[in-house]
């Protein structure tokens, strides 16, 4: 079987059948999380991938074998991707002076240098197999020997070279015989694939060569690449019954000695001395308990020695330290290079994990001496969380401080998170690991700065980042109680960005020799420049025959716009709400953490933080004079407004309160106040329309929200865990739903019903629902569906989920 999960709902368990007849060896999961490699004792091997982009719904339709060779080592090719992250430049204002790209070759390319998929797997007799997946579906596989003569390999590993080629370290198990290093060059002749091998330097432990260690530690129970990128360095790891010893070694260039006969003859001008490649040892450790598991840093951190002194006068701890787990239970942070221990998680929290009640079972495990020990163990992208199974089964998560233990002051702290945070939001990594550190206290400084950051970068990086930072700041926003209204609004804008985009992608040029801008820019800026709260005025300066669009894609897009039409009503029914709750807000600062003080029954409500998002306000502007000049042409488009009188121009009398809001907050440097007018006109719309109740996101029901203590939690795999998190405080029951409420499709803006029977999926970082099969046969909306068919709005994954949970 093969168990598959997502971090934020750790209870639902997917569980496959995988169809291997042997014991599974070899588990590795591609680039993006979306396909699983998994081979087994017998030489197969199987891709499985995700069936409708869904987490827990997989499948596999690929599959390669050496028949009756067991797998010891798999992975995928490389894509050609490689970042950098430069500690030193952490202070600068330039995201592409932090993290950038380094000049890297694929393993295979396809025509045009595109990156060619496929995987390479190292067999017991010594076999070298790659599997490539062409364009069209078909797969390609070829087997090679590592070298002519063919041995035992017991333990393997795989890395990979900027120049394309690939690396392959084997050892027989044996501490005493050579660790082996090939070269392996992959490449497609005449529609078939060839491998060609060659030898390259290998290594002897110098634990062997030690008189006092010679025989103590018989086995090379691990070998590893420090990075998969690197292959100039591995760590070994041998071991007894009793302990284990780690050896990081480093290949170098080295000068040849020459024989002094050829000494004093006359050097030829130009002549260099010869080089020849050699490994050298860069650290051992002394003796240490017997090793069970080994995890290596993902973090693609320069070791430069310069960069290292930073990392060191910095405090920045991520990235420097592997982990190696221990047969008593415990686990040690050591430094990748020099092997000095920098953290310790001690063993007895395992037995603690166990229930009040089983008190013999940890009796029975001292007295048969089988102490809960990791089996295996993961590092997570920025190595601030360490995933871990151990030999009960169970299924561990540990925080790894980003400062192992030290003091920092809360600035350092914070300037470490934000830095990290930055990273993920660059590489579109997922940053889950990194909220386990964020305490509510911060979450407020935190959103500030990482927009001070995104505002210092040039226009062309804001653009490709505007809706990957509004996810980081939904996601930061949901751990703290007093900013949850904020993390509604992030999602409501993330929304309205994609309707907008959607919107605006409709309007074709009247004539085909267009001028630079589009109709969507030529929009926009004509909005921003005319401040006219009549909105037949401002329809007036644009070309609509720009605008003329056929019936059918306006009614199948109606309720989208609906939602556009609700949502600024909502907004300025509220408005003398949401400006009252900041006339009573005080602000209070100690020991650095902003706290909000509210008096009583004045609690931020969601749609707050529009209030002075002019980009925002505009956007809405915007899309109600695309949707006024369409309601023209087809009057059945127009949202749906339920007004006290007959005669009410709804449309127009909410443009001409959301021009004057947006005339506050467009100068976001210097934003006013609403003026008393404007809030009076606002206290009456409640009698001139029916305002609706917008169905905002819920706090979320994953597991972050319920991690800011420091007492470990404990789960079981089926159950949803039901500690009260954030859902029951008093500042969130004002947006939260009645478990008699309308289920939302939040992505079509869809009333699903109380009770739903259709099949539903939810994201698992911000919980939007939407239904899995679309209702919808029109281009428009299909077009729209497709959008967020691999990920959601905010950049999650899906999962299905069971029609009573929608």
């Amino acid at each position: 079987m093969v168990h598959i999960i997502d971090t934020e709902h750790p209870w639902d368990v997917y569980s496959i059948n995988s169809g291997h007849a042997e014991v599974i060896s070899c588990l590795e999961w591609d680039q993006s999380g979306s396909r699983l490699l998994s081979a087994d004792g017998d030489g197969q091997i199987k891709c499985w991938a995700m069936a409708d982009h869904l987490v827990n719904s997989w499948e596999t339709s690929l599959g390669s074998a050496v028949d009756g060779d067991p797998i010891v080592a798999l992975s995928w090719l490389h894509n050609g991707v490689k970042l950098a992250l430069h500690v030193e430049m952490s202070g600068s204002t330039n995201f592409g002076e932090k993290f950038s790209r380094v000049k890297f070759s694929p393993s295979l390319t396809l025509f045009g240098g595109k990156p060619m998929e496929g995987w390479l797997a190292v067999t017991v007799s010594g076999l070298v197999m790659v599997s490539l997946l062409k364009p069209n579906g078909q797969l390609l596989t070829a087997s090679e020997s590592l070298c002519r003569l063919r041995g035992r390999v017991a333990l393997a590993d795989i890395a990979f070279t900027g120049g394309g080629n690939i690396v392959v370290a084997a050892t027989d198990g044996s501490s005493s015989s050579p660790v082996q290093f090939y070269k392996v060059c992959v490449s497609v002749v005449n529609e078939k694939c060839r491998i060609d091998t060659e030898l390259l330097p290998s290594l002897f432990m110098r634990c062997t060569t030690d008189p006092v260690r010679r025989d103590k530690y018989p086995a090379v129970t691990h070998l590893k690449f420090l990075t998969r990128e690197n292959s100039e360095q591995v760590l070994l790891c041998a071991s007894s019954q009793t302990g284990s010893i780690v050896e990081c070694w480093s290949l170098r260039k080295e000068g040849l000695p020459v024989n002094n006969i050829f000494q004093h003859r006359s050097p030829v001008v130009g002549e260099k001395q010869p080089m020849i490649l050699k490994w050298r040892i860069l650290s051992a450790t002394n003796d240490l308990d017997r090793v069970s598991a080994v995890a290596l840093p993902k973090l693609p951190i320069s070791i430069s020695n310069p960069d290292l002194k930073v990392a060191s006068d910095t405090k920045f701890f991520p990235g420097l330290g592997l982990a190696l787990a221990f047969h008593d239970g415990s686990i040690q942070i050591l430094h990748r290079l020099s092997l000095h221990t920098m953290g310790v998680f001690y063993g007895s929290s395992l037995g603690s994990s166990l229930r009040p009640g089983d008190e013999t079972a940890i009796k029975r495990q001292r007295a048969g001496g089988h102490t809960v020990h990791f089996k295996a163990l993961q590092l997570s992208w920025t190595s601030l969380a360490l995933a871990g199974v151990d030999n009960h089964g169970k299924l561990h998560m540990i925080r790894v401080s980003p400062s192992m233990g030290q003091m920092l002051d809360m600035n350092t702290l914070l300037r470490h998170l934000l830095f990290l945070l930055e990273y993920c939001m660059v590489t579109g990594y997922d940053w889950w690991d990194v909220l386990l550190h964020v305490q509510p206290g911060m979450v407020h400084n935190l959103v500030e700065k990482l927009h001070e950051e995104y505002m210092r970068q040039n226009q062309a990086l804001q653009q490709v980042l505007s809706t990957r930072i509004v996810a980081v700041k939904a996601s930061l926003c949901k751990l703290s109680a007093a900013t949850a209204a904020r993390a509604c609004d992030f999602h409501a804008k993330l929304l309205l960005i994609a309707i907008s985009a959607t919107l605006k992608s409709l309007l074709r040029p009247h004539v085909l020799n267009t001028p630079d801008k589009s109709p969507g820019d030529r929009l926009a800026e004509i909005c921003a420049k005319n401040t006219d709260t009549d909105i037949d005025k401002v329809m007036i300066n644009l070309k609509t025959e720009e605008f003329v669009l056929d019936g059918p894609p306006l009614q199948s897009l109606q309720q989208l716009i609906q939602w556009v039409g609700d949502f600024v009503l909502y907004l300025m029914a509220n408005l003398p709400n949401q400006v009252e709750c900041v006339s009573v807000l005080s602000v209070s600062i100690r020991l650095s953490v902003l706290t909000c003080v509210l008096s009583q029954g004045s609690i931020v409500r969601p749609g707050f933080g529009f209030l002075r998002d002019g980009s925002s306000l505009g956007m809405l502007r915007e899309m109600m004079v695309m949707i006024r000049i369409w309601g023209l042409l087809k009057p059945g488009c127009l949202p749906i407004y339920t007004a006290t009188s007959d005669n009410q121009d709804s449309m127009s009398l909410l443009f001409r309160l959301l021009t004057k809001l947006w005339l506050c907050s467009r100068d976001e440097g210097h934003p006013q106040e609403p003026d008393e007018p404007l809030i009076d006109e606002c206290c009456l719309l409640p009698s001139q329309l029916l305002v609706p109740s917008m169905d905002w996101l819920p706090v979320n029901d994953g597991i972050i929200c319920k991690l800011q203590g420091k007492q470990p939690l404990r789960q079981q795999f089926g159950k949803p865990y039901s500690l009260p998190g954030l859902n029951s405080t008093a500042q969130v029951e004002v947006f939260s739903r009645s478990p008699g409420a309308q289920r939302m499709d939040n992505l079509r803006c869809l009333h699903m019903g109380v009770c739903p029977t259709e099949e539903s999926k939810a994201c698992t970082r911000c919980g939007c629902v939407t239904m899995l099969r679309s209702p919808n046969k029109t281009n428009a909306m299909k077009q729209w569906e497709q959008r967020w068919i691999k990920n959601c709005l905010c950049g999650g994954l899906w999962r299905r989920i069971p029609s009573t949970l929608s």
